[in-house]
């Protein structure tokens, strides 16, 4: 099997309602058989974090997070662009549950949870530069 993730499908319980909060934060559908929504995204990378630490780093008990929790992380290419897509999200009808800060690590994020429930953390990673199109790679493109 290649290393990597062909498609993440997320489960909301109203697809118009979901497809507009994406569309709000300026994504674009692509053509598709009925009954199925979807974005092309560009290149992804699958983090593995310890469930009780992500939680902790959340803010939020670990029974919030139910079963298979995860995030979805969306980097961006500087500091500032952090705290303007988290702006965006909240405008879009997204609940912020840990505004932006700086990170033990070095790094700056914060995280929302869209109004289909799924949690987007928002991050900018100073050691993992971006691609000229957006893709990530955990020790950056040089």
């Amino acid at each position: 099997m290649d290393q990597r993730v062909s498609l993440i499908t997320l489960g909301v319980p109203d697809m118009a309602h979901a497809a507009t909060f994406y569309e709000a934060l300026g994504w674009r559908r692509v053509e598709t058989p009925d009954g199925v929504i979807a974005f092309d995204l560009i290149g992804q990378v699958l983090g593995l974090y310890p469930l009780e630490k992500l939680a902790e780093d959340m803010g939020l008990p670990l029974a919030d997070l139910g079963q298979g929790a995860m995030t979805l992380s969306y980097n961006c290419r500087t500091k500032d662009d952090v705290g303007d897509v988290l702006k965006r999200a909240a405008q879009a009808g997204a609940e912020i549950i840990k505004p932006a800060v700086d990170v033990f690590w070095g790094g700056y994020h914060g995280y929302f949870r869209a109004p289909d429930g799924t949690i987007w953390e928002i991050a900018h990673n100073p050691f993992s530069a971006l691609g000229p199109n957006g893709e990530f790679c955990w020790n950056g493109y040089s």
